[in-house]
């Protein structure tokens, strides 16, 4: 029998969607929920018990503030941290915009990415340490962001495995799949690159080329005028230029070339005000938690909507968990060391690509060289992930300011000094307070 310890269960809807998912797949499991905000993990506590007690799943339930406590006899150990929660998150965007730099995201790349990763980083590696400690033989699973620089470091500080997960390659083989009019569960890929960043070199439905009949669409939209975000432009344009798709569509991926957005204009839209709202995105999951509280507090039974399986981060751990298991080698994207699967991507570097589920661990499947130029623009990127793991670990000021620099998003050096003090005034103020704690994401 599983036992799942959610670190980070204060999540507006991490912890429900895997509550549905383990509801769905009837067998029996321990869920341990933790969270060191009592209110976040009371209301979490609430909505899963009575979620459990509506279906009569056969699903055993604890939670904790303590995740020492929850550690010891788990087999799966997944973190949906998020350090500071929704208050931190907008301030990795609003601080920016002081100085004119606007991202949609901010939790990735760009100033907001190097901002969250120095206060991410050493609550990660604290979860980590105590896994090895505690729960040695599971299998940990990292949903944070970014993905990319918490896995790296959980690798160098501590040396376990651990599986970065993401569903945005699931999600934008969806959104091909809606864009061609093709079953969605017909189209597999070859894909290689950065989380938010993913090339997808090759894709296929039920074995036949897609590549002319995307090109063709990419070409067709060139003289459509971009009257919403959601035609992402941008993302269609690479692939006529590089001959590759980009995953995550452009929500994420402008914040990849702030030298083509400069101060967030976009297709005569602003990057997170009226093309992907950041303060969307935020009020969204602020009413999201109101709504997850009147649910779990209520007196009503909880309503269908909630059992549903939808798409999201969570949707496909469940099944991961059991390929594993059962060694059904099924193929899955996941973030791992470079060991030679993407041969022009540095050697050890986390990269994002498929990989078989066999017992234990996932093997990564050997991609195709993605080429000079599109690794090219990736490799910025690792060595900014070398630089702000160093200033997170060792909370080197001047290693921000040096990340702040080779990221690419600040227009000077004095820009870099100003932004930079008030951005590690920001994020460091949480790091004494969390490096045993998780937040609210």
């Amino acid at each position: 029998m599983e036992h799942y310890v959610l670190i980070g269960a204060g999540s507006a809807s991490f912890t429900r969607g895997l509550l549905a998912d383990l509801v769905a797949a009837g067998r029996p499991c321990e869920v341990r929920l933790v969270d060191p905000n009592p209110q976040a993990l009371q209301v979490a506590h609430h909505l899963a018990r009575k979620m459990i007690a509506q279906t009569g799943a056969p699903i055993g339930l604890r939670a904790s503030t303590d995740r020492r406590e929850a550690l010891p006899g788990a087999t799966v150990v997944i973190c949906t941290v998020g350090v500071g929660g929704r208050r931190a998150w907008e301030q990795d965007v609003f601080i920016p915009r002081q100085y004119g730099i606007y991202m949609p995201v901010g939790d990735t790349v760009g100033p907001g990415g190097s901002s969250r990763a120095v206060r991410m980083i050493p609550a990660m590696v604290a979860i980590a340490r105590d896994v090895a400690a505690y729960a040695p033989d599971a299998v940990f699973v990292n949903y944070s962001n970014p993905m990319a620089p918490i896995c790296q470091a959980i690798q160098l500080a501590v040396g376990i495995p651990v599986i970065g997960l993401c569903h945005g390659v699931l999600h934008v083989l969806h959104y091909l799949a809606d864009t061609l009019e093709l079953p969605k569960a017909s189209l597999t890929a070859q894909y290689a690159g950065y989380n938010h960043l993913t090339w997808m070199t090759a894709i296929a439905s039920d074995g036949v080329d897609l590549m002319p009949r995307l090109h063709a669409y990419a070409a067709s939209q060139r003289s459509v005028p971009v009257t919403h975000a959601d035609q992402n432009r941008f993302s269609w344009e690479l692939l006529r230029h590089t001959g590759a798709f980009p995953a995550v569509l452009d929500r994420h991926v402008t914040e990849f070339f702030p030298q083509f957005f400069r101060s967030g204009a976009y297709y005569g839209m602003r990057l997170g005000v009226d093309a992907f709202s950041f303060e969307g995105t935020i009020a969204d999951g602020d009413a999201e938690f109101v709504a997850m509280e009147a649910d779990a507090t209520s007196f009503a039974p909880l309503p269908d909507r909630l059992f549903l399986r939808e798409s999201g981060e969570h949707e496909q751990v469940v099944e991961i968990v059991r390929a594993i298991r059962e060694q059904r080698n099924e193929i899955y994207a996941v973030n791992l060391p470079n060991t030679g699967q993407v041969p022009d991507l540095p050697i050890g570097a986390i990269v994002e690509a498929p990989a078989h589920m066999t017992k234990g661990i996932p093997t990564p499947i050997a991609q195709p060289p993605l080429g000079h130029a599109t690794a090219g623009m990736l490799a910025s990127r690792y060595a900014w992930v070398q630089v702000i793991v160093e200033a997170a670990l060792t909370q080197n000021r001047d290693a921000f300011m040096h990340a702040l620099t080779i990221d690419g998003s600040v227009d000077s050096l004095a820009t870099v000094e100003a932004l930079g003090a008030d951005l590690w005034a920001h994020t460091t103020s949480y790091i004494d307070a969390t490096t045993n704690g998780e937040g609210q994401s």
